[in-house]
């Protein structure tokens, strides 16, 4: 009887791929069950490398958030958090899911030998969204009056905020789109040093110029104008990348299927409208706030998140590293390689973020007087995300592991939902308890968004994030950043002291139960930063040019 082909084997770009048979470069997933495991070491060195370009990527925007906080009027920074975030919903919107895409695609293509069709993936992917990009850009440079009015105190400052961050539009889709192509292309250098690491520290020189010598206009400017740097460094990073796979190509077993831009956009089309509403349930909270309260509690609102977003970030690097990966070993059917990368990268993810959100909860109150008086104001906004993000982190990259296997209409599905219940809490909540229902909004949709998100992964692919490693992870960071510090608060009476010495105290035992549980946790190969290793299995041709790519290439 002939045997049905799996979801992931279908999803494979050319033809299925059997689980047990030959790939291409004679790698077997039964091979990789065996001896040391390349493809958690290559995620270790990747999330290591963005974990360290994140954490500078962190303190920076929380550094360009303190100083537009403190640099310019609360109207005046309230109306540049506000016209980032269209932006940034604008910029989103025009990607039209292409930055998954390519992430998806170009790892297939080069699990499957076929490097010789990246070109022609990267034309179908690129040139119609900086297209469209451009398009956007110009209504939102006419209509910014129209946005001005409704995201500004002063509709007329403001418009000019949104006219100056229109023309970069067409840039900030390019430079997105060609990073997310680099790490299709098995490289995370391009994501690590440009966006995480140069263009914030772009943003917040200029930044610093732009309230010496101007105001909020300058500051604005000073934010987009470095994606023109990023944008430029990327598309030369990917370049060089597509050189140095196809000097290294290996033929594919039979002839190359040219890709088709009705395959391409079927599998990015869910992807466009839920990346939109991703950024949206990032965004548009602010933008309600600053509609409904106005440009002040939108000030207050955005620093609020801020400590939210460290936390996001490292998350991120986690998602970034171990994508190309999981979309390999998903084309490949090698569900058992899958599974343990799903749950050794969720066990770091918790690992690193929970002692974050458990600890910027703990210190809020301190943490929001650095960016004035009266933003203590926002310590339950903070507390509400972090509560929610621990919730997020813990399921691990859900959402990742659902895009990797083709599932990009549920993914659609889970954000649609969740902005609908953003949006409808936010509306309900924001005129009533202000900035506080924000919050609950936004940590609505987190929560509905991942837990639906981790039935689907159940199902299919028929993955989990939970095991030994997880419990010890998430125990110790509840027990020593959560409960340890709330001893102390409870002692204390919440004095800033108390405070401070429970987190001392917890943080010093948490890391001395990471190093009694290191084997567990697999904390050799997160730090093993030293070690050099390939995406794959040694030999396998659809990665063999994604470690050893030359050092101004990867």
């Amino acid at each position: 009887m002939r045997r049905r082909p799996t979801d992931a084997e279908v999803a494979v770009p050319g033809g299925p791929v059997a689980p047990g048979t030959a790939h291409p470069g004679g790698a077997l997933p039964c091979e990789q069950a065996t001896g040391p495991d390349p493809d958690v070491r290559s995620v270790a060195r990747g999330g290591a490398a963005n974990i360290l370009s994140a954490a500078c990527s962190a303190a920076v925007n929380v550094g360009l958030a303190l100083l537009a906080a403190r640099g310019v009027s609360a109207e005046a920074a309230g109306a540049f958090f506000a016209t980032t975030s269209v932006f940034l919903i604008v910029a989103r919107v025009c990607d039209l899911g292409s930055s998954t895409g390519l992430v998806y695609h170009l790892s297939r293509a080069r699990a499957l030998g076929q490097e010789t069709v990246i070109g022609r993936y990267l034309a179908i992917g690129i040139v119609p969204i900086v297209l469209l990009a451009t398009v956007a850009g110009a209504v939102l440079f006419v209509l910014a009056p129209q946005v001005g009015a409704l995201i500004g105190d002063d509709p007329g400052e403001t418009a000019g905020y949104v006219r100056a961050v229109a023309v970069f539009v067409p840039v900030a889709v390019l430079s997105d789109a060609c990073i997310s192509a680099t790490r299709g292309m098995g490289s995370m250098r391009a994501t690590a040093l440009v966006e995480q690491v140069l263009r914030p520290l772009l943003q917040t020189a200029l930044a610093v110029i732009a309230i010496a010598v101007g105001g909020g206009l300058a500051l604005t400017v000073a934010w987009a104008a470095p994606y023109v740097v990023s944008a430029a460094l990327a598309w030369w990073w990917l370049s060089r990348l597509q050189q140095s796979a196809l000097r290294r190509h290996r033929e594919a077993d039979g002839a190359v299927p040219r890709p088709s831009a009705a395959g391409y956009w079927r599998y990015t089309a869910p992807r466009a409208v839920g990346a939109a509403a991703q950024v949206a349930l990032q965004r548009l909270d602010i933008v309600l706030v600053a509609s409904l309260l106005g440009a002040e509690e939108a000030a207050l609102y955005t620093a609020a998140t801020r400590f939210v977003v460290l936390g996001q970030l490292f998350g991120t690097a986690i998602s970034f590293a171990v994508a190309p990966a999981l979309g390999v070993a998903i084309a490949r059917g090698d569900r058992a390689g899958a599974g343990r990368l799903f749950r050794t990268a969720t066990t770091w993810l918790v690992l690193l973020t929970w002692p974050i959100h458990l600890g910027v909860a703990v210190l809020s109150p301190l943490l929001l007087r650095v960016f004035g008086p009266g933003y203590e104001a926002g310590t339950p906004v903070v507390v509400i995300l972090c509560l929610a993000m621990l919730c997020a982190t813990g399921v691990g990259s859900v959402d990742t592991v659902l895009l990797m296997a083709g599932r990009t209409t549920w993914s659609l599905g889970n954000t649609v939902l969740a902005l609908a219940a953003n949006i409808a809490v936010d509306l309900l909540l924001i005129p009533r308890i202000g900035i506080a229902g924000a919050a609950v909004g936004w940590a609505t949709a987190i929560v509905i968004a991942n837990l639906l998100a981790l039935a689907q992964v159940s199902r299919s692919p028929g993955l989990h994030p939970f095991d030994r490693a997880w419990v010890t992870a998430a125990g110790l960071a509840a027990v020593c950043i959560g409960l340890v510090p709330a001893g102390f608060l409870w002692v204390g009476g919440g004095h800033p002291v108390a405070r401070v010495f429970g987190l001392t105290v917890g943080v010093a035992l948490f890391a001395g139960g990471c190093w009694r549980a290191r084997a567990t946790l697999r904390l050799p190969e997160l730090l093993a930063l030293r070690h050099r290793s390939r995406l794959l299995s040694a030999g396998s041709a659809g990665t063999s040019g994604a470690t050893s790519a030359p050092e101004g290439s990867r």
